[in-house]
Parts: structure tokens; sequence; C-alpha cells
């Protein structure tokens, strides 16, 4: 019972060092993590103003709250958290034969490392290459520690510190679904086919394949156990598709049976990954926010509830030579049938070998030659000397504007150090793919007049006729918005919608890699450090 784990202690083990010379050492080699120097400073602050009594034991006992905590702790996995970073193993020893002294010390720590896990997450994302450093809240670690060892309600406490997201929160309930499908997979691969399943086909993996789909919910359970590749099956395929981001024809070629065979321990991680860059960014916007998900090649407009107003397929970066950056903005105006500015690292890889080939090629295309203050160079003759102009960025290119530009015939701004931004299209073709990584580092939009009349919504003399118009008029026009959307740009491997349903994407940029590589680094991993993004002038294509 709980209440015998109250106990009464009559003798303090007097071989324990006091309090602050503890706290001050930044070590205790009681913990898993001894180190726990990044926390000192914290951990002094909640001791020092009342002298550094104990806060976690009343008159020999064990306080409620510090059970409570302890329960907490041992639960980290329901967070997507690891429950030995914070000792879960070791309070059973612990409360059995206490050293009250090191058990307060303990227990201060491993709730301050709890406590900025669940609210900032484990890793700072600047050492993970990420600009999504966004934080706007300040709260006090000691105050939390301090509420914690004082207030009854322990998970009502904790619970104002975590993302207020419904989708984190229903990120957190697929996590329990998927860790109890998890404890039960075998792992077993499905047999092996030289060629691609067809629909009606035979195939010795169907029992197998039929029981996965039922367990993950891709088959109706209860429905009659099937002897070959049947209608139904292929049902449950084409479903399975559609939530792992692969083409949703029903057959099983190698992408589907390369999913098929993830072993769901791995879908856990993903959605322990997705919780983690959940407390990367902000926890409050001034305003619904736009999200484009790298991953799943997904853009969406959020409410003031935080639930999906708008929905759209994008373009993302290149994985393997122009990857689009994780970063958070604020999109300021948006400009109608907007002039490309040529990066200069597209220019001397791409734009210069073309224009040696072929020097009518700028004209052809739409391009000219302009000077730093964007002056026109008309009558430019391609020559040797304006190469090294062009390569040395002395001069640079731009596209003029009209449907045949890179940019499409509308461009969504919010300055940013990459030089990233989301814009219309002149290939909308790409969209039909199923993998689209296929820009220079930009975000194509694939539908950019609904996405336009969202962002203005609250400018109504901009209805959906005159954002048409715009876009097919004779000039370049700038429209300010009255207040700046926050636009985050992050990367999720695993997406839970608004119905429950989860779906989970390729590792496309490798970043949930690099993520695991840090990890294997061990805890405690380097504290959230914020950022600043300083502002890129032109965007890349």
């Amino acid at each position: 019972m709980r209440a015998a784990l109250i106990l009464t202690f009559s003798v303090l083990t007097s071989a324990s060092s006091g309090p602050r010379d503890l706290i001050l050492s930044g070590m205790l080699d009681d913990l898993r993590w001894p180190d726990f120097s990044d926390f000192r400073a914290d951990v002094n602050s909640f001791y020092e103003p009342d002298g550094y009594a104990l806060a976690w034991s009343r008159d020999g006992l064990i306080a409620h709250q510090a059970l409570s905590v302890i329960d907490v702790l041992k639960e980290a996995e329901s967070k997507g958290l690891n429950p030995e970073d914070y000792d879960a193993s070791r309070w059973a020893a612990r409360l059995a034969h206490p050293d009250f002294v090191r058990f307060d010390i303990a227990l201060t720590i491993c709730a301050m490392r709890y406590v900025s896990d669940i609210h900032d997450g484990r890793w700072n994302p600047g050492i993970y290459r990420s600009g999504l450093s966004v934080h706007g809240e300040h709260y006090e670690l000691a105050q939390i520690i301090r509420r914690l060892a004082k207030d009854w309600d322990t998970r009502s406490v904790l619970a104002e510190i975590e993302p207020p997201f419904p989708a984190y929160q229903r990120t957190q309930a697929a996590l329990q679904s998927y860790l109890a499908l998890a404890r039960t997979d075998d792992c077993k691969s499905l047999p092996p086919a030289k060629l691609p399943i067809e629909p009606g086909s035979s195939y010795p993996g169907v029992p197998r394949l039929a029981a996965l789909l039922q367990r993950i919910g891709d088959l109706p359970a209860g429905a009659p156990p099937p002897t070959e590749y049947s209608e139904t099956l292929v049902e449950a395929i084409k479903r399975f598709q559609l939530r792992h981001g692969l083409d949703v024809d029903g057959r099983i070629g190698k992408n589907t049976f390369a999913q098929l065979n993830i072993p769901l321990s791995h879908r856990v991680h993903q959605l322990q990954l997705t919780l983690e860059r959940f407390r990367w960014a902000s926890h409050e916007f001034p305003r619904p926010p736009i999200i484009v998900n790298i991953p799943e090649f997904q853009l969406r407009a959020l409410n003031g509830s935080y639930a999906t107003e708008l929905q759209m397929k994008v373009v993302v970066g290149e994985a393997y030579r122009h990857q689009t950056p994780v970063f958070a903005a604020e999109l300021k105006y948006l400009t109608f049938r907007p002039y490309w500015h040529v990066p200069l690292s597209i220019t001397r890889a791409e734009l210069l070998p073309k224009l040696k080939r072929d020097r009518r090629y700028l004209a052809l295309n739409g391009f000219e030659i302009v000077t730093a203050n964007d002056e026109v160079l008309t009558d430019a003759e391609i020559t040797d000397a304006l190469f090294t102009k062009l390569r040395s960025g002395q001069l640079s290119i731009r596209q003029m504007p009209g449907p045949k530009n890179s940019l499409g015939l509308i461009a969504f701004l919010f300055p940013n150090e990459y030089s990233v931004y989301l814009h219309d299209t002149p290939v909308p073709e790409l969209f039909s793919r199923s993998r689209r990584d296929f820009s220079h580092g930009c975000i194509r939009v694939q539908q950019p007049v609904r996405l336009a009349q969202w962002v203005l919504r609250d400018q109504p003399e901009w209805t959906r006729e005159r954002i048409a118009e715009a876009m097919h008029g004779e000039r370049t026009l700038q429209v300010d918005l009255k207040a700046p959307i926050p636009v985050l740009i992050v990367y999720a491997t695993a997406v839970v919608l608004g119905d429950g349903e989860v779906q989970f994407f390729d590792d496309v940029y490798g970043f949930d890699a690099q993520l695991d590589a840090l990890a294997a680094k061990g805890y405690p991993c380097a504290r959230w450090i914020p950022t600043n993004n300083a502002p890129g002038p032109r965007p890349r294509e």
C-alpha cells in the first residue's frame, strides 16, 4: 500500500555531507548521471532561500509530494522520455535505506531534469543545427520544483509546463498504443518476394501480413483470415500506404515492403522524437502559426485552438544538396509577381555553365543581369569579364516576374538567415509525387491562392478575386500584413491527425539519425540555450 511507503526513520546517516557542500560540488555519485553541474545554480537557488533545509521530508517522514514526484519519474516513458535518466530503478532502495540529505538533493536534481526535459526537450536544438530555438516563455526552474515540493497535485503542476497543443497530446496517446504494440512484437520480417505482389496473387506471407495489418489498425479486427492477397487486404495496404507517405496503389513493392518490415519499436522511437521536437518550439504564439513539416511534405495553417484550418502539399529542398532548414520566423509580407534574385551559389553551379553553352540562355528564360542596386544591364554583352563579375558576385542574375518565374506568381516572405520562403511554382506536376524534395531549399506550396486568402484573412479588401488579379497583373506588388504570422519549419517523422490516425514518414534528411547519434553520447545533454536568427536577404528557389 502507498501509505506503507511513507516511512518513519529514527536515525539520520551520520556520514552525510551537508547539503550546501554537495550542491556546490556539482557531483552526486548516487545518481545514474552524477554530474549535475549544468543544474547546480538552479539547485542552489532552490535550497538557499530556506537555509538549505531539506524539502522532501518532514520530521523523519518522506513527504507525500516526494512519492508523487517519484511516481511521475518512473512513468517518464509515457512522455517519450527514459525513466532511468531520472533514476527510476534507484528510488526503491533510497526509500528503504535513506540518507535524507542525499535523497533530498537527488530528488531535486532528477525533478529538475524531468521538468527541463518536458518543457524544453532533452537536447538543446542549437547543438543539433536547428534554428528552432524560439522559446519566449521564461520560467524559474527552482520555483517550479518548490511548487512540486509543497503541492499535493503533482500532475497538475507538471501539466502546466508541457506544450499545450492538441497534437502534442494526441502524440502522447499514440505513444501509449505503440508502446503496448511493441511489447508484443516478435519483429519477424515478412517473407520476401522477387516481384511486387499484385492484387489477387498468392503470397506465402499473407497470414503474417494480415495479422500485422490488424494489429496496427489498417485491417478491420475480426475480418476472416485471407488465404491470398485479396481485395480486403489490398484496401488495408492502401490505407497503410497512405499513412506512410507511399504511393497508394495497393501493390506491395520494394518501398511498401520496407515500411511493413520496420519494427514497431522503431515507430515508438519516431513518436518519441516527435514529442521531443514539440518541446523545442515556443509553447505559445501571438497569432495562429503556419507549420511546414519537411518529411511529411505538408503545410498546415492552424486556428486559435491550434487545430488545422488549412492544409496543402509542399515541395521542399532536395535531400542530398539543398536541404530545407528547420527554423522559426515571422511572415511579414506577400509579393505578387515577384522577381527571383538567383543566389550566388546557384548562379555559379547551374546558370553560368548553361550560359557558357548558350549565350542566349538568360534572355530565353526570362533572366536579366543586375548591379548590386538592382540596375538592369540591358545591353550587357556576354564576355569573359562579365562571367568573372557574375562569379564573384559583383553582378547578379534575377528572373523577371511571370508564370515561368521560379517563385511563381506569389511569394510569402518571412526574413530569415537561410533566405528560405514559401512560394508558388511554375511546375505544379511535382505535387503528384509521394516524395517531394525537389527545390533548392525554398518551399513551394500547392495552393498559393488559398494560402494568400488565409494569410490576408483580416484584411477583407483582399478577396480571392483581387488576389488572382494581382497574381496575373502587370506589376510587382508587395502587401504588408497588419501583424506578423509565426512560421515554423519543423521535422517530424511521426504525425498524429485530429482523428487519432498515426502517420509515419521516411527520415528523408537523416535528422532522426543525427539525434540518435547525439543521444548515444549519454545524458545529461547540453541544455537549451536560446539563439537569434538574423534576417536573410533574398529567397532561394
